[in-house]
């Protein structure tokens, strides 16, 4: 008995020292980026239709597609016109929705260096974090004095920062907008006497980040817009061949319809990659 046990101890003593002899792998865990609706939220907010949802979106897209998609079908007479031009329709509201937030966001760029002296000008003045936010609804930039009035009037309302600044960084959804609000959080918590200094060091990172893209963006938009002409051209010449009935007769066929979904994905592919290669680098939100 004793003998069994000894082997036994035996046995186990050499079975930990054979398991030590293989370390354990580290298992890490993968950071979650924000989704797509989260992404598809965001520029809906940058584009400036606060009342605008991802459902309503979705059906204006369907609406849209559907009813470029029967113009172009009456029109043409060829069903995989038509497919082509719902697709093409449906995909125009989520365009002008990127656009207009594209754009806004380049506008904005301009002004964040603005917003971020005013408050330190307020605080180097004496000025408490929440006057400082809510003076810049009468004196801040013209494009962001609704979402500060909103919080000011929240402030006024609650008396709660954090859940103020929460609200406006909802409001906002820009990454300049989330370093700015977590900066003047941490300063509201901590205190300390190096927030102006923070906030200069800001303020002149983001006029030169501004800068050095307004240079890239202007020597890259010749390359643009020849591209998109590129893109356009041969879908242009067929709209043209559709008032033409016996020109578009070949695409009744179904080789017709082959070379329509063969052209339709060659063009859309090109103009992606495109469009990746040529992209600036967004900054991101990591701050939400």
């Amino acid at each position: 008995m004793s003998g069994a046990l000894v082997g036994l101890i035996l046995g186990l003593g050499l079975f930990c020292v054979w398991w030590s002899c293989w370390p354990r792998t580290e298992q890490t865990v993968e950071s979650t980026g924000p989704s797509y609706a989260d992404r598809l939220t965001d520029e809906i907010v940058q584009a400036g239709m606060p009342a605008l949802t991802i459902p309503r979106l979705v059906m204006a897209c369907a609406a849209t597609g559907l009813v470029v998609g029967v113009l172009a079908l009456g029109i043409s007479g060829v069903l995989a016109i038509g497919v082509v031009g719902a697709l093409a329709g449906g995909y125009l509201p989520l365009g002008v929705v990127r656009s207009r937030a594209r754009r806004r966001r380049h506008a904005l760029r301009d002004v964040w260096p603005d917003v971020v002296d005013h408050i330190a000008s307020a605080v180097r003045a004496g000025l408490a974090l929440p006057e400082s936010l809510s003076q810049l609804a009468i004196r801040g930039p013209e494009e962001l004095r609704p979402a500060f009035a909103d919080f000011a009037q929240d402030y006024r309302a609650t008396g709660r920062f954090h859940e103020c600044l929460d609200a406006l960084k909802v409001r906002l959804s820009d990454p300049v907008a989330d370093r700015l609000i977590e900066s003047l959080r941490i300063a509201r918590e901590v205190g300390g006497t190096d927030l102006g200094r923070l906030l200069r060091t800001l303020s002149s990172f983001l006029r030169e980040d501004a800068r050095t893209r307004a240079e890239l963006e202007a020597r890259q938009s010749w390359t643009v817009n020849a591209a998109r002409l590129a893109l356009a051209a041969p879908w242009i010449v067929l709209l043209m061949l559709a008032t033409r009935g016996s020109s578009l007769d070949a695409y009744r066929e179904p080789a017709g319809v082959v070379v329509l979904i063969f052209g339709g994905t060659v063009s859309f592919a090109a103009y992606a990659i495109m469009r990746r290669i040529g992209r600036l680098p967004e900054e991101v939100r990591v701050l939400r």
